[in-house]
């Protein structure tokens, strides 16, 4: 009888984390298109293929489902940006196919970023994982320099590109190779 148990209540657990994270899913797919004060939880609930009241029941109220899709949203980006560590060609490549995949949602949030509170600690906390990726991937070229940190930045932020990809409208093949440039530009002075 306890073996039974165990397993109903595991398989219970299971069900239950499996609802959250395609509530969670719902409200990150919805916010990539969508101004977070455009989406209601009946649109989480809809796409999330649950009731209203069981997104309720999971998180309480629309700005605790959103709190915890930051948390998400931050853990699922930082695994999409792994590269192995000093391996500057793959780390360029790893991050346009983030910036592919999810630059005009970061553009989203950052839109909102001065009117939306939760949305503006989203946005810092991308702002500080950019900044330690920066970092950690050109760890031997920037050796303690704050100053080159911050050139780095500038350089293989979505800012940048935004301004080549949609700005010139060119394609990602020539935007990756002048985000290269930059960077080489950058570290070949050390």
């Amino acid at each position: 009888m306890k073996t039974k148990r165990a397993y109903t209540m595991n398989v219970r657990a299971e069900a239950v984390e499996g609802t959250r994270t395609r509530i969670r899913e719902a409200l990150f797919d919805l916010a990539t298109t969508r101004l977070f004060t455009e989406i209601s939880l009946d649109d989480v609930a809809t796409a999330a293929g649950v009731s209203v009241q069981t997104v309720l029941r999971h998180y309480g109220s629309r700005a605790a489902l959103i709190e915890s899709n930051i948390e998400y949203a931050i853990a699922k980006v930082a695994q999409e940006r792994v590269a192995p560590e000093g391996d500057v060609d793959t780390a360029l490549e790893v991050l346009m196919d983030h910036y592919e995949l999810r630059g005009d949602t970061v553009l989203l949030m950052l839109a909102q970023e001065g009117t939306d509170d939760q949305v503006r600690r989203l946005t810092d906390s991308g702002r500080a994982m950019h900044r330690e990726w920066v970092a950690s991937t050109f760890a031997a070229a920037v050796a303690g320099r704050d100053d080159l940190v911050d050139l780095l930045v500038v350089a293989t932020d979505v800012y940048t590109w935004k301004l080549l990809r949609r700005d010139r409208g060119l394609d990602r093949s020539t935007t990756e190779q002048r985000i290269r440039s930059l960077v080489s530009a950058l570290t070949a002075q050390e």
